[in-house]
C-alpha cells in the first residue's frame, strides 16, 4: 500500500488515470520521495489550482532526452514519469507558490489528450507494483550503495549525517540518494526506469563510479562531473 500525505492508495484503480503533467528536464521524482518545487509560470499556477480542488495528483516527466518537438512547439515527453501527491503550499506574495510533492508510483504515458486547459494532460498507467514500497528492498546491496555514497561525499568534500542514513530503510535510501543525485536528465531517467530498488540501486552505484573516474583530475584530486 502506498502512503503519500493523508492519502493511502492500496491498488492502481485508486490513483487517477488522466493527469496533469508537469514536464521538467532533470527532475527525477521517485515513489516515497518529496519533492520541492518553485511554481511562477502561469499555466502551472492553474495546474496547482486545478488540483488543488480535484486529487491533487501531478504527474512529473521529462522532455523526450532527443530534443524532438511536437507541431505546436511543445517537447515530445518522455515515455515514464512519476506521480506526486501535493501535499503541501505556500503562497509567496509575489504571486509564486512553493509546493511540495509527495512521489505515488511511476506511470507509463499511454496518450496525450487534447485539452483546453493551458498545461498538458495524459492518459497514463502506472506501475503498480510500486504502490509496494519495500518490494525488493532486502535485494539490495547496501554497503555498495554506502561506499559509493561515501566516495561521492569525500569528492565533493561535504559531510552528511551517518546517523540518520545508517537509520533509513534502503527504499528510502535507494529512492532519496537517486532524487539528489547530481547527475544529468539521461541519468535520471535511467534511475526512474529501473525496474526495481535492486537495479536502481546498482545504476546509481555505477554512475557515481563512472563520474568519479571521469573526474579524476591531473593531480588525482576527485571531482565530480
Amino acid at each position: 500500500m502506498g502512503q503519500a500525505g493523508n492519502r493511502t492508495y492500496a491498488s492502481e484503480n485508486e490513483v487517477p488515470a488522466t493527469i496533469p503533467v508537469f514536464p521538467l528536464e532533470g527532475a527525477l521524482l521517485l515513489p516515497g520521495g518529496q519533492m520541492p518545487l518553485n511554481i511562477f509560470e502561469p499555466r502551472y499556477l492553474e495546474m496547482v489550482d486545478d488540483a488543488l480542488k480535484g486529487d491533487r495528483v501531478v504527474g512529473i516527466i521529462q522532455p523526450r532526452l532527443d530534443g524532438a518537438r511536437q507541431p505546436s512547439g511543445e517537447p515530445e515527453l518522455c515515455a515514464v514519469g512519476c506521480l506526486g501527491r501535493l501535499t503541501s503550499i505556500t503562497e509567496t506574495g509575489d504571486g509564486r507558490y512553493l509546493i511540495t510533492l509527495h512521489g505515488i508510483a511511476r506511470f507509463r504515458v499511454e496518450e496525450e489528450i487534447a485539452s483546453r486547459t493551458p498545461y498538458r494532460i495524459c492518459r497514463t498507467k502506472i506501475f503498480a507494483a510500486d504502490l509496494d514500497l519495500d518490494s525488493g528492498a532486502e535485494d539490495v546491496d547496501r554497503e555498495a550503495l554506502l561506499g559509493a555514497f561515501r566516495l561521492y561525499l569525500e569528492a565533493n568534500q561535504l559531510e552528511a549525517d551517518w546517523d540518520s542514513v545508517v537509520k533509513a530503510s534502503n527504499e528510502t535510501l535507494v529512492n532519496a540518494l537517486s532524487m539528489m543525485s547530481p547527475y544529468g536528465p539521461a541519468e535520471k531517467q535511467a534511475l526512474l526506469e529501473a525496474p526495481d530498488l535492486k537495479t536502481r540501486a546498482e545504476t546509481l552505484v555505477a554512475i557515481t563510479e563512472i563520474s568519479l573516474a571521469r573526474g579524476n583530475s591531473e593531480d588525482g584530486t576527485r571531482t565530480l562531473q
